[in-house]
């Protein structure tokens, strides 16, 4: 069997075309253009080109970016009343701190003192709850785009077998609150499993959709899923690779090689879900700003 590649960054080009046209409308109707703060801390290499990224994508959409970087040894209490600004700011539509913070802040002190109402990336304990209970107001971004993923390449998880391995505060716990509900693009039966899961192959040879959180580059192999399933991969992993200029490449969770042959849809890595991620955090954004202004 041949996979279909899950394009993400065909996808997600056409949801920031979706957004452009509705930053112009709001902007047209109101006045308004939405703006997006992101607030990075310290100067790991890997969140500058996150930044990087998103200020980029901000720019293709007519979204307004206010970048604010502070030093590694940034005071707690300096990143709060900062965040306590731009929660008070009418041209911030969303905030979004950059993780990881430095060990001398609490992140989850960060998180809560994000106004709930301007927390784009879906994390603020509010709209978690707001989640569970199935009225979502910002839903976290990397879910939010597998979603979205599933449902734009014609695998609608409506009555499947959903199998996330990986529970994260990031992606796999939201992303089964996000699946199991009663709505559209939902509805589908799922399996939370971990690292510490007994018999995880058992568990997801039974999936129609695996999704793969885990952290761990090749962790999934062929004889870990069925014939035919639909495969998400979020595993982003920097593996040595001598033979490149930069040392190194970037793999999934999943060995791609392999499971591709065996599967009906799969999401490579890069260009699967990581520029869903962005998207969906420009979309969260917009709908941000109508809440305010239209």
């Amino acid at each position: 069997m041949s996979s279909q590649i899950i394009d993400g960054k065909k996808i997600s080009a056409e949801i920031r075309d979706e957004i452009a046209k509705d930053v112009q409308i709001l902007k047209d109707n109101t006045g308004h253009v939405p703006g997006l703060a992101v607030i990075l801390v310290g100067d790991d290499p890997a969140s500058q080109v996150y930044v990087r990224m998103k200020k980029k994508a901000c720019e293709k959409a007519n979204i307004a970016s206010f970048e604010y970087r502070m030093p590694a040894d940034t005071k707690e209490c300096e990143l709060l009343k900062k965040i306590e600004e731009l929660n008070e700011n009418d041209k911030v539509n969303g905030i979004l701190v950059q993780l990881p913070l430095p060990g001398q802040i609490d992140e989850n002190k960060v998180i809560r003192t994000v106004s709930p109402l301007k927390d784009v990336d879906g994390l603020h304990p509010e709209n978690l709850g707001l989640l569970l209970s199935g009225r979502p107001r910002f839903v976290s971004c990397t879910p939010y785009g597998i979603q979205e993923l599933l449902m734009r390449s014609g695998c609608s998880p409506e009555g499947k077998n959903v199998v996330i391995v990986g529970r994260s505060n990031l992606v796999g716990k939201p992303l089964a609150a996000i699946l199991m509900q009663k709505s559209a693009g939902a509805n589908a039966t799922v399996t939370v499993a971990h690292s510490r899961t007994r018999n995880l192959k058992e568990i997801t040879v039974g999936a129609d959709i695996l999704v793969s959180a885990i952290g761990r580059p090749g962790f999934i192999t062929s004889d870990m899923v069925s014939e035919g399933a639909v495969v998400i991969d979020v595993g982003i992993n920097r593996i040595d690779d001598s033979t490149l200029e930069k040392g190194y490449r970037i793999v999934g969770d999943v060995e791609y090689d392999t499971v591709s042959r065996k599967v009906s849809f799969i999401t490579p890595v890069p260009g699967g879900v990581g520029p869903m991620t962005i998207a969906m955090l420009l979309k969260n954004t917009v709908k941000s700003s109508k809440m305010k202004w239209a």
